[in-house]
């Protein structure tokens, strides 16, 4: 059966060979970067494995083999250009090696985190008419065999699922991973014709769905070069090499770990220490014993790392630096950081349409993390406009534009949703609203969705959760919308925390005690053993107000 290959309705960018001049573009993919670090550090991991299984280390031109023989083995699948290849995978060698095998043919990943069920499922193979899925038979319980094979009775593009792993037989049809994937002997003719399929430089080379927190996920076409843009930029302004370790909590199906923990590190010839599941304390074990320099996160991350350490140190002298970002993060949680990891803590901001877009600096005072969403990163530019698209006086809320280099090439058989998105000048709405932070950067005061309107007033959701956060017995904290007869909204804080509950009084007198306007102030608290979030670290909202509708506590 012949699929559409989805880089046919995408045309090169008009401002495509000015980033190449800019050396934000270039003539190379990936795969350049691991064939060069396979032959000059042919010694050097690439991949650090952590499972229940053991730790398993992939070195570079190991891992250039395996990709080579799973390439060839895609072929064998039927696999051919333009084919997006579902990945359902935990984070491993597997993952990884699959995602270049993909761009070894000229064929497309299609990342979706383990967390994902039938529905979203179903919907994303349906859309990009994927003929291969590839996932762990099971995780924690729940069986992808079976879900996949229900998947496939009802899309007819999918002609083939490979299972990983699994302690019994694998449903009718299932394919093993080991046994009839990666285990046979390749073709010699098929590895010999990889050379002429591989991926070009503008190519695409990920499909990756957004949350799809309401409607339909939409899938992010990503090239390689648009990847490599965002990737070197996050690199270069953090000062990062090819000396680093770097981890992080996050899936590698995530755009937050594909990027800094997949394709940045092999841009830069580094070593990703790969690990499948979260576990604050085994995750110290592992900063320990791999000697981790670089960490990314989001902030409930960093929390559970500093809470573990206290109670267990371990030696983490060699972490330098987390980079954090999907929510605020606290001043006394910077200071933790320094004085418990002993690292320096990096506030990011950005999207899967477009990667890290904004970071804080080495060389501006640490709590600017606190403060700061950071400047933009090279080959990308940031504006703040009203309604109107005219920038908005300084210190004043409004819409984040981006544009540049790392900008996404559309949404996959979407495009005209895309195209709603971005000005005639090439100005992508995020949908996030934001301010100048006073220092050439910007400070996100929330989704333009998630802006709570009481009376006429507009409540700076971010910063009423940041100055919560300032709280020592505060947590976590989601501050939401609720409906309201008289004055169309008030706000509940969902609050987590570390001793009693708290309720509206002390909250009131410690956001007196910081000066911040009543008006602000949330009218209702809900306190939680956790917030509902995505793989990535993000907080869900709208589950936040599905609880308060399921409860009866709002109309």
């Amino acid at each position: 059966m012949t699929t559409t290959a989805p880089h046919e309705p995408y045309t090169p960018s008009p401002d495509g060979e000015r980033w190449r001049r800019a050396g934000f573009w270039r003539d190379e993919t990936i795969l350049h970067d691991l064939r060069r670090w396979a032959a000059e550090r042919p010694g050097k991991p690439a991949l650090v494995c952590c499972s229940g299984a053991g730790t398993h280390t992939v070195g570079y031109v190991e891992l250039a083999r395996r990709v080579d023989r799973l390439a060839a083995a895609l072929l064998r699948l039927g696999v051919r250009r333009g084919d997006v290849v579902t990945l359902q995978l935990p984070n491993g060698w597997e993952l990884v090696a699959l995602c270049l095998a993909a761009a070894r043919i000229g064929a497309v990943a299609g990342p979706v985190v383990p967390t994902m069920r039938r529905r979203e499922v179903e919907f994303m193979t349906r859309l990009t008419e994927s003929p291969v899925y590839i996932a762990a038979a099971d995780i924690r319980g729940f069986s992808y065999d079976r879900m996949s094979a229900e998947v496939a009775g009802a899309v007819p593009t999918l002609r083939h699922r490979v299972l990983l792993g699994g302690d019994g037989p694998l449903t009718e049809g299932a394919l093993d991973f080991t046994r009839d994937l990666y285990g046979p002997d390749p073709d010699p003719d098929l590895l010999a014709s990889l050379d002429s399929l591989e991926a070009g430089p503008d190519d695409p080379a990920q499909i990756m769905f957004t949350s799809g927190t309401t409607g339909e996920p939409k899938g992010v076409v990503h090239s390689h070069n648009t990847l490599y843009a965002m990737n070197k930029a996050q690199a270069d302004v953090l000062g990062l090499t090819g000396d680093e370790i770097t981890a992080m909590g996050s899936p590698t199906t995530h755009q937050a770990g594909f990027t800094w923990n997949f394709v940045m590190p092999m841009l830069l010839g580094a070593t990703a220490v790969q690990v499948d599941r979260w576990d604050p304390q085994r995750m110290l074990r592992i900063l320990q014993e791999e000697r981790v320099t670089f960490f990314m996160g989001a902030p409930t991350f960093l929390s559970d790392l500093i809470e573990a350490q206290r109670r267990t140190p371990h030696d983490l002298s060699a972490l330098h630096s987390f980079a954090t970002g999907s929510a605020p993060i606290a001043p006394l949680l910077v200071e933790d950081a320094d004085e418990v990891l002993g690292c320096r803590v990096y506030a990011l901001w950005g999207m899967t349409e477009n990667g890290c877009v904004t970071v804080t600096r080495p060389g501006q005072p640490p709590l600017r993390a606190a403060a700061s969403d950071g400047t933009a990163v090279p080959g990308m530019e940031v504006r703040i406009t009203g309604k109107d698209g005219t920038a908005v006086p300084p210190g004043e809320n409004g819409r984040l534009q981006v544009r540049g280099a790392a900008q996404c090439l559309g949404y996959f058989r979407r495009q005209e949703t895309y195209d709603a998105s971005v000005t005639a000048d090439g100005w992508f709405d995020t949908g996030d609203l934001a301010r100048d932070d006073g220092h050439g950067g910007i400070r996100i005061a929330g989704r333009v969705k998630d802006m709570i309107l009481r009376g006429a007033e507009n409540i700076p959701v971010v910063e009423v959760e940041g100055a919560l956060l300032r709280h020592p017995a505060i947590k976590d904290v989601a501050v939401v919308g609720y409906p309201d007869a008289r004055l169309g909204e008030r706000a509940c804080a969902f609050l987590v925390t570390t001793g009693p509950a708290l309720g509206l009084p002390e909250l009131r007198e410690h956001l007196a005690g910081l000066g911040m306007a009543k008006t602000y102030w949330p009218e209702r608290v809900e306190v939680l053993p956790e917030l509902p979030r995505t793989p990535s670290g993000k907080i869900q909202k709208f589950a936040l107000r599905d609880l308060l509708r399921t409860a009866g506590r709002s109309a």
